[in-house]
């Protein structure tokens, strides 16, 4: 049976403030582990990137950006009819690039393996949905990936090349997505703060 967690307690909801959120799917903490162990490598092997720390690691389905908080529930509402023709899927981190791209490298990613037809099918659902509450679509083509590093300063692409190459074909086993999170995040002196607003269950 398909269910939703509405997290709407303490003073979420009376806020006047906007609140800066985005759609994800989580990690599972052995996902996550194998992760650490690129960045680890990486950062022994390159300099001047940021690393995302492995809490904040995920995939992203949609960011939304700054919203009201009064449109928490529509969206959550929206999240529920997104999931509810799309059973759990299995996927796997495999793969290792940059945005743009290698060459000029500002963004560190993983890519996805596995049932990515599923994964394109929830994006498109949820872009379905959202967009009848007033969130427009994505101009650009949904690209399943995990950001794991920020370049900072000047690096040096080949370096970072021979690094990637490194890893040997990086990939974890599959692993099983059965829930999408709404999330508030909450920027820190010291990094993004993430907490759930809603959850569905696919």
């Amino acid at each position: 049976m398909k269910r939703s967690h509405p997290y709407a307690g303490g003073s979420l909801l009376l806020m006047s403030d906007s609140i800066r959120t985005f759609i994800a799917i989580e990690l599972p903490d052995h996902i996550i582990a194998s992760i650490i162990k690129v960045q680890q490598y990486l950062k022994s092997k390159t300099s001047n990137i940021k690393w995302v720390i492995p809490e904040n690691i995920h995939l992203t389905l949609r960011f939304l950006g700054d919203i009201n908080p009064d449109d928490v529930q529509p969206v959550g509402q929206a999240l529920s009819k997104a999931v509810k023709d799309v059973s759990p899927f299995s996927i796997s981190a495999e793969g290792i690039g940059a945005f743009p791209g290698l060459n000029r490298p500002r963004v560190i990613w993983i890519g996805v393996g596995g049932r990515t037809d599923s994964l394109m099918a929830l994006d498109q659902n949820l872009g379905d949905y959202l967009e009848t509450i007033g969130f427009p679509r994505e101009k650009r083509k949904f690209t399943g990936h995990l950001t794991i590093g920020r370049i900072r300063g000047k690096i040096n692409p080949i370096q970072l090349i021979d690094a990637i190459k490194g890893c040997g074909g990086f990939k974890t086993e599959l692993f099983s997505v059965n829930q999408v999170i709404l999330f508030k995040s909450d920027l820190k002196p010291a990094g993004a703060v993430y907490k759930k607003l809603y959850i569905s269950d696919l």
